[in-house]
């Protein structure tokens, strides 16, 4: 019951995000809310950055109500103790980067690390098959505070990495 609660919060966000158009050609994108967006791992050369917080202006003043909602949603149903979930991300940024430069696991991938209302994507390139979604996601969940780890990761050999990309 819980599982599809969650997957029924979840739905719109998913939905938004693949509705989401490609950037037009020439328009500027930038980090407009300050999510933290970090690299942890840079040992697959040929790896694709991100787009990881990016969003054209018009697509931050679409997301920004939706920021708001969801961000003041934790604190009102009683699951976060700050007003707003987004206050959650720099805290977790700090930890998650901290645990991942006293841990060599993964030493063999390119990954960036998004944070927003206390989820977390993990994205980027591996050269090791014995790297998997579940163990990078076991790792960033250690974190307090970490409500969701979401990986999106391009296996050895791949071609086409499974998350959109920033731009040249």
């Amino acid at each position: 019951m819980l599982q599809a609660r969650r997957f029924r919060a979840l739905l719109p966000v998913l939905l938004a995000a693949c509705a989401m158009p490609p950037p037009a050609h020439g328009e500027i994108l930038k980090n407009w809310f300050n999510d933290p967006f970090i690299q942890v791992r840079n040992a697959v050369p040929d790896c694709p950055q991100p787009l990881g917080p990016l969003v054209s202006e018009q697509e931050a003043h679409r997301e920004s109500h939706w920021r708001t909602e969801r961000g003041t949603s934790c604190w009102l149903a009683g699951q976060c103790s700050k007003p707003n979930s987004y206050l959650y991300d720099a805290p977790i940024a700090q930890v998650v980067q901290a645990h991942f430069a006293a841990d060599p696991a993964f030493a063999r991938s390119s990954l960036w690390l998004t944070f927003q209302r206390r989820f977390v994507w993990v994205e980027g390139c591996s050269a090791d098959p014995a790297i998997t979604a579940a163990a990078l996601e076991a790792f960033v969940r250690a974190a307090p505070d970490v409500e969701r780890v979401i990986v999106n990761l391009r296996a050895p050999g791949a071609n086409k990495a499974p998350y959109p990309l920033a731009p040249p």
